[in-house]
């Protein structure tokens, strides 16, 4: 018996030693699949892939993108990576496309989708998708994937939105009004804390978390055919009450003047383990950030509620995300481009890093999302904004940025900066 067992222990190590031996023939730094397998997909990912920096994540990927390539035997993946400076890779991407050297199937941020569909640069999703998938999407998702004609350029897999963090035993209360927040920030700073954090460097961070403030108050950036509109009329008044809000907050104290060099999440996260801030504006994401990185007692500390807005009726939040889009002419690349986003982003991605799901019915069907922390999340949909599907937008977000330092910083006053930055994207507008 002793013989027996001993053999059949050799064997189960045998076949678990092959079976990981054959798991990494198929995953390599830059290649899932076999090296001799007959067809190629270019793929160029973010660190939403095999290539995340947390090594629970990457190993994750590794598995979610082996489990899909071994349904397609015939295929492998060549992985590509995008640095951390996005929007030059985007803009670098969207060149290579329009030259016809673009990646067969690429991640694509939501934010500059429209700038390829105006240079129609992406292939036919449509055929790959059924009405059921797309009925299922959030509205303002369904409606940024596809083009004037209604074919779907792009799938639009995770998304998120804003929200205000607090270190409940400082701040009790959630701040309700921009006023709430502004007393609440100064109160804290009576507590060894810096204020409110938020983003306030050379990033799009800066003026996406913005615009929740400038979108409660209804305000616009463009108008229905897309041309810039929010340095004019009403638009303007409210621009400028949305701008001196976050100016008060830096020049009263209740957020400090580093907040013009802040340009990364990961900073409000250093903050919050430091112990040197109890309130900051951040993405949903950071929740379980916050989960794994402070101490169980102190976590227990932190919570979440909406960003405050002018009165408590008035609330917005932004709402962004990635897309997978495919830049090929050849349809088998197309639709394996297609699978890839349905069988490993469009849920298995969302559940393994709690992004949350584009579409309704995935926060039904995986635990993750069951938490009261993400039906919260699923909630605040409700109010949130995407930004405009319009060629414009990232010269926009740029002159708010530009024109954010400006202000913040004391260089120059709010007029000022904003007449600069609306005479620069309508000069920007007018080269389109």
């Amino acid at each position: 018996m002793k013989s027996a067992s001993v053999s059949a222990l050799a064997l189960s190590t045998i076949l678990f030693s092959a079976s990981a031996i054959f798991a990494q023939e198929l995953a390599t730094k830059d290649r899932i699949g076999t090296a001799d397998a007959a067809k190629t997909l270019v793929v160029r990912l973010t660190n939403d892939s095999p290539n995340n920096s947390d090594p629970a994540i990457a190993e994750g990927y590794q598995k979610l993108f082996v489990d899909f390539i071994k349904k397609h035997p015939d295929w492998k993946l060549q992985m590509q990576f995008m640095s951390s400076d996005i929007g030059t890779e985007q803009a670098k991407m969207l060149e290579q496309a329009k030259a016809g050297n673009a990646p067969d199937c690429a991640a694509v941020d939501s934010f500059v989708l429209s700038q390829f569909m105006v240079n129609k640069v992406l292939a036919d999703f449509t055929p790959y998708f059924s009405k059921e998938e797309v009925d299922d999407l959030f509205p303002f998702i369904r409606s940024g994937i596809t083009d004037k004609d209604q074919t779907i350029r792009a799938w639009w897999w995770d998304t998120d939105l804003r929200v205000l963090y607090r270190n409940k035993s400082i701040v009790a209360d959630a701040p309700q009004t921009w006023d709430d927040l502004k007393k609440a920030a100064i109160a804290s700073t009576k507590e060894g804390m810096e204020g409110v954090l938020f983003n306030g460097g050379r990033w799009e961070g800066t003026t996406f978390d913005w615009l929740a403030n400038y979108w409660a108050l209804g305000g616009k950036l463009v108008d229905d055919s897309g041309k810039p509109v929010f340095g004019e009329g009403e638009n303007k008044e409210k621009f400028l009450k949305a701008l001196n809000y976050f100016k008060d907050l830096v020049d009263s104290g209740a957020a400090p003047k580093r907040v013009t060099t802040i340009a990364n999440y990961d900073d409000m996260n250093a903050a919050a383990a430091a112990a040197t801030t109890a309130l900051f504006i951040g993405g949903n994401w950071q929740y379980a950030q916050l989960k794994s990185t402070l101490d169980e007692e102190e976590f227990k500390n932190w919570t979440f509620s909406p960003i405050p807005g002018p009165t408590a009726d008035q609330k917005s939040t932004g709402t962004g995300g990635w897309t997978i889009a495919s830049f090929s002419k050849d349809k088998e690349k197309i639709e394996m481009c297609a699978n890839l986003a349905r069988d490993v982003y469009m849920g298995p991605a969302n559940a393994l890093q709690q992004q949350l799901p584009t579409r309704k019915s995935l926060f039904d069907k995986y635990e993750v999302f069951s938490t009261e922390a993400n039906k919260t999340f699923a909630n605040a949909l409700v109010d949130g904004q995407a930004r405009p599907g319009v060629p414009i937008y990232p010269e926009i977000s740029n002159q708010i940025q530009i024109m954010m330092g400006d202000v913040l910083s004391g260089t120059k006053k709010p007029e000022e900066a904003l007449d600069a930055a609306f005479s620069a994207a309508m000069e920007a507008y007018k080269r389109l």
